[in-house]
């Protein structure tokens, strides 16, 4: 992805198996929401393709939901002046089929599919914990359950992929501990999750693989195990380049042998 003459991505690969969790994680600036954006239709790459069960997706956000991809943004996007079922429904709608006689004159037709799609958000809050205040406004919500309601929302779309952009932002380690066993809750379903987020320890136990972004390249992916053992994730983050890190790397190779 090149912003101009800024190469924001460059040759950046990733792939997701069924029902698995996928770590993105790296300095600030790496590139990772741009990775979201082009996955998602907001930004179309320079370069590549992004496919989904080998379908390529079109670069527009309402036919990449409508292809099975959803996502939660890094800064809460909620409808704050609608309920918490209301901003679910949203969601919902990408999968209701009425035409828009129906809609416009709210006949039989019309009336089925938005009682299937009220049950559908009300089972999403039950699973995501916010049943309750399902007739207060997003704004009154706690931050946490902000979070979790906008999770709902994604999950009104019956996505096969669900990316989550920082969902620990601003949590407590008691909401954290929650959005993780929610998210495996969701794995569990069927649903693959790439999560983005700065919480190392988090990743680490929660992800089934890691891939770390530094300066817009791939700079290693593997297991939990694989990534935290690599020293060229620690330089990461302490600021350097991946052509130093390499070089000090090898450096210390040849001093060894």
């Amino acid at each position: 992805m090149v912003f101009g003459g800024l190469k924001a991505l460059k040759n950046v690969t990733l792939t997701l198996d069924e029902g698995k969790i996928v770590g993105l994680i790296g300095p600030n600036g790496a590139g990772k929401t741009t990775f979201f954006n082009c996955l998602t239709g907001l930004y179309t790459p320079t370069t590549g393709q992004v496919l989904l069960k080998g379908n390529v997706l079109p670069g527009d956000p309402a036919q990449v939901t409508d292809a099975g991809l959803a996502r939660t943004f890094q800064n809460i996007r909620l409808f704050p002046s609608m309920t918490v079922l209301e901003n679910v429904m949203v969601g919902r709608h990408v999968r209701m089929k009425q035409g828009p006689l129906a809609s416009l004159f709210h006949g039989p037709a019309y009336q089925r599919g938005e009682k299937a799609a009220r049950e559908r958000s009300r089972e999403l809050l039950d699973f995501v914990g916010l049943r309750g205040p399902e007739d207060e406004l997003a704004r009154n919500l706690p931050y946490g359950d902000q979070r979790r309601l906008e999770i709902a929302r994604a999950l009104a779309t019956d996505p096969a992929v669900l990316l989550l952009d920082e969902p620990t932002a601003g949590m407590n380690p008691q909401e954290t501990e929650a959005t993780q066993q929610l998210i495996f809750r969701i794995r569990d379903t069927g649903v693959s999750v790439v999560v983005i987020e700065h919480d190392i320890k988090f990743i680490f136990g929660l992800c089934d693989s890691v891939s770390v972004l530094v300066q817009g390249e791939l700079l290693v992916e593997g297991s939990p195990e694989v990534v935290r053992a690599d020293p060229r994730v620690v330089e990461a983050y302490l600021g350097k380049p991946p052509e130093e890190v390499e070089h000090d790397i090898e450096a210390a190779k040849g001093e060894q042998a």
